[in-house]
C-alpha cells in the first residue's frame, strides 16, 4: 500500500500566503509556527497555508487566534492564547464551539467542553546567568507602548506609566526603558485624551521632544537587555485573570534577571514565590524600590538559584514550546487516526 501525505490548512489572522508565516516567525524569539510545522511533517501531515493546499483533500483547519472564519466540512481546531480583551473571538463560547478542540489557557471557555489547557509558549533555554555585580542596569520594563482602546478595569497599562514616571522624577539612573513606541506619548482613543495627547505629539514631531526621557529605543532582543538588567518591571496587560502568564515573566527568568511580577491572580499555582517579587506586596512603586535597593548580591544569588531550579523542574515545562507543540499535535493526531508514539513526544 502506498504512503500519502495527510495535509491540513494553517490559518493566521493576517491570511498571508505561500508559507510566508512559517519563515517570518523564525525571526520571532515567540514564533512556535515552524516547530508546529516540523512537528506535524514528523508525523506524516504537512500543514500550509490555504492557497497551497488548492486542490488537496484537507483533513484538518488549525486557526491561529480566533478571527472571522468560515466553517468547513474539515475538522477545526482553535489556538487562542491571545490576550482576549484584544481578540474578542477568544474569549466568546459561541464562536469556540464551532471548534473540535481548542487549545487555550483561559479557564472561562471550560463550560465549552473541548477545550485543551496550553499556556502561552515560551522558549526555555539553559544558559548561564550573569552574576549581580556583572549587571550594569539597575532595573529595567520592555513593553510596547500600547493600551486598550476601552476602558478595562484590570487594565495595567497605568501601572507601568505610574512606574515609568516614578523613576524619571525619583531615579532616573535606576531605570531603563525599551519597547516600541515610547518616543511618542501614550495611545489616546477619546476627545478628552486625544486633546491631551495633541501638544507633546506637536512637541515631538516639530523638536523632537522626548515624552518618555527614560526612554532607550528598540530592541531586536529582549534577552540582550534583560541579562544586563537585575530587575525588570513584568506587567501583564491585566491584573487577576486566572491562568493568564505571558513570555513577560518567563523571559526574565531564562536570562536570570529578578521580575517584579503583577498579572494572572493565581500565578503561585504555576511558579514558586521565591522566584519573584511579588507586586500584589507593596503599596506602590516607590516601596517596591526600596525593596529592591536592600536586595544583596547574595540574596540576588538565591533568586537565580531559584529560579534556575525552576526552569529544570517538570512545572516549568508546561510554558515551553515543546510542551505546547507536543500538546496540539498529539490531540489533533489522535483525533485524525494518527498513532503518536509516546518515545516520539516532546516534554
Amino acid at each position: 500500500m502506498g504512503w500519502s501525505m495527510i495535509y491540513g490548512n494553517f490559518i493566521t489572522e493576517d491570511a498571508r500566503g505561500n508559507n510566508s508565516v512559517f519563515g517570518e516567525m523564525l525571526k520571532i524569539p515567540m514564533g512556535y509556527y515552524e516547530l508546529i510545522r516540523e512537528s506535524f511533517l514528523s508525523k506524516g501531515i504537512e500543514i500550509n497555508t490555504p492557497d497551497l493546499n488548492a486542490g488537496k483533500k484537507i483533513s484538518f483547519d488549525l486557526v491561529i487566534e480566533g478571527q472571522p472564519y468560515t466553517a468547513t466540512d474539515n475538522r477545526r481546531y482553535l489556538i487562542a492564547v491571545e490576550n482576549p480583551f484584544h481578540n474578542k473571538f477568544n474569549a466568546d463560547l459561541e464562536y469556540c464551539s464551532y471548534f473540535s478542540k481548542v487549545f487555550s489557557w483561559n479557564p472561562d471557555l471550560d463550560t465549552a467542553g473541548n477545550v485543551i489547557r496550553v499556556f502561552s509558549p515560551h522558549q526555555i533555554a539553559k544558559r548561564a546567568f550573569p552574576s549581580f555585580e556583572e549587571r550594569d542596569i539597575f532595573c529595567s520594563l520592555i513593553n510596547a507602548n500600547k493600551s486598550f482602546r476601552e476602558k478595562v478595569s484590570s487594565d495595567l497599562y497605568p501601572e507601568r506609566i505610574s512606574v515609568i514616571r516614578w523613576y524619571e522624577k525619583n531615579a532616573p539612573e535606576l531605570f531603563a526603558l525599551y519597547g516600541r513606541g515610547w518616543n511618542r506619548p501614550p495611545p489616546a482613543y477619546d476627545l478628552m485624551g486625544k486633546v491631551g495627547r495633541s501638544i507633546p505629539s506637536m512637541k515631538y514631531k516639530l523638536f523632537g521632544y522626548k515624552c518618555f526621557p527614560s526612554y532607550k529605543g528598540e530592541i531586536a532582543d529582549k534577552g540582550d537587555i534583560l541579562r544586563r538588567s537585575k530587575f525588570s518591571y513584568c506587567y501583564e496587560n491585566n491584573h487577576g485573570i486566572s491562568n493568564y502568564i505571558t513570555e513577560k515573566i518567563i523571559d526574565s527568568f531564562v536570562y536570570g534577571c529578578i521580575p517584579i511580577y503583577w498579572g494572572a491572580g493565581n500565578v503561585l499555582e504555576f511558579i514558586p514565590e521565591d522566584c519573584f517579587i511579588d507586586r500584589r506586596k507593596f503599596r506602590d512603586t516607590e516601596e517596591v524600590h526600596q525593596f529592591l535597593l536592600g536586595i544583596t548580591s547574595t540574596q540576588f544569588a538565591a533568586y537565580q538559584a531559584n529560579i534556575e531550579d525552576f526552569l529544570k523542574s517538570e512545572a516549568a515545562k508546561k510554558f515551553s514550546f515543546e510542551h505546547f507543540v507536543s500538546t496540539v499535535v498529539g490531540e489533533i493526531c489522535k483525533d485524525i487516526g494518527i498513532k503518536v508514539n509516546e518515545a516520539d513526544k516532546l516534554h
